[in-house]
């Protein structure tokens, strides 16, 4: 059982095509995916007052994989709200251990042109980077009085020494270097991140080399050489914001898909990495490729459906190729804006490719 949790903005326009997605390979492969839907974020609150409804987390908890939509917008986000969209998808995160954010970045060159990076950088580009999910200062204790506001930043040997392991068994699958990125010229927890990868990298992944490289100069070289880059591997905070960076080099944030996983091989989350994007939503031009991408990802890490996967990734590509761009992709010097594809079209495109 899936289960379909659209949340906000254009999280619904963008699901909706993944479910097609998803019903077309089941057709083709001979499979029967169920199919049920809950409420999250913003229109959970409207709903019921919760981000994270119980009836939600019962959901999600039965199933077998969970796509996701997108989380937020504007009409909740007023300073003194005591309930935020965002606390679901955290609340989520947490509750079903899910402790590693995956966030493949593979420009496709027929989309080169809609990065701000040189085409001549991007050529060859295939970076995993791996997000801590649970810890970090997104989960530590918050204090704010009218005068101070305090985060506290904390981590355990055990939520590190986890992301590092999975993280070094994708290096082993992939081209077997792995940058750790940490700030440990400043932060204890930093230091405690570092400690812990020396510890682990050495004895249990030998033929993996490792380096390490603080956010900063990674923030850089991201985008200065980012063919150099194999598996990155980070906490919560650093990862959040080194891959909104990242997607740049693929061109959009509509093109990067994510998985978040913990120590199951079922149960895992899976969702595009951009935003609800409440100023387009209801309008059609959404760029579901990322979430679609995400669907081929929740078929190859919880449901061991390695070929269907790589079908829809294909198709993707295919659609791709044949010049279906949405909006965010359709950019000048490369098509019209009349070239620039609905949400819908762009769904169809890749059914046709499959």
């Amino acid at each position: 059982m899936i289960a379909v949790l659209a949340g906000d903005g254009i999280g619904g326009e963008v699901t909706t095509e993944a479910v097609r997605v998803l019903e077309a390979v089941a057709a083709r492969f001979g499979h029967s995916f169920e199919i049920q839907t809950g409420l999250i974020g913003g229109v959970a609150i409207d709903a019921t007052g919760e981000a994270l409804p119980a009836a939600t987390l019962a959901l999600s908890k039965r199933a077998d994989a969970i796509l996701l939509g997108a989380v937020g917008g504007p009409k909740w986000s007023a300073p003194d709200a005591k309930v935020r969209p965002e606390q679901g998808l955290l609340g989520l995160r947490k509750t079903l251990g899910l402790f590693a954010n995956l966030r493949p970045v593979v420009p496709h060159p027929t989309v080169l042109h809609a990065s701000p990076i040189k085409a001549e950088l991007l050529h060859g580009v295939d970076i995993m980077v791996v997000r801590e999910l649970t810890g970090g200062i997104y989960f530590g204790d918050k204090t704010r009085t009218a005068t101070e506001a305090v985060d506290i930043c904390r981590y355990t040997v055990v939520e590190i020494e986890r992301v590092v392991r999975l993280a070094g068994r994708l290096a082993m699958a992939r081209r077997r270097k792995l940058c750790s990125i940490d700030k440990a010229n400043v932060l204890e927890t930093s230091r405690l991140w570092r400690a812990t990868v020396e510890r682990i990298m050495p004895v249990e992944f030998p033929d993996v080399k490792f380096e390490h490289m603080l956010v900063d100069a990674a923030a850089m070289h991201l985008l200065k050489r980012p063919r150099d880059f194999d598996v990155i591997v980070t906490e919560n905070m650093f990862g959040d914001i080194l891959t909104d960076e990242a997607s740049m080099l693929a061109g959009s944030l509509g093109m990067l898909p994510s998985a978040s996983l913990g120590a199951a091989t079922r149960g895992g989350l899976f969702e595009p990495i951009h935003g609800s994007a409440p100023d387009i939503a209801g309008r059609g031009i959404a760029n579901p490729y990322a979430t679609i991408l995400s669907t081929a990802m929740l078929l190859r890490y919880s449901l061991q459906l390695e070929a269907e996967a790589l079908a829809i990734e294909a198709a993707v590509w295919r659609a791709v190729e044949s010049g279906a761009l949405p909006a965010d992709l359709a950019t000048a010097g490369a098509a019209t804006a009349a070239a620039a594809i609905t949400t819908r079209a762009a769904g169809d495109a890749v059914l046709a490719g499959l």
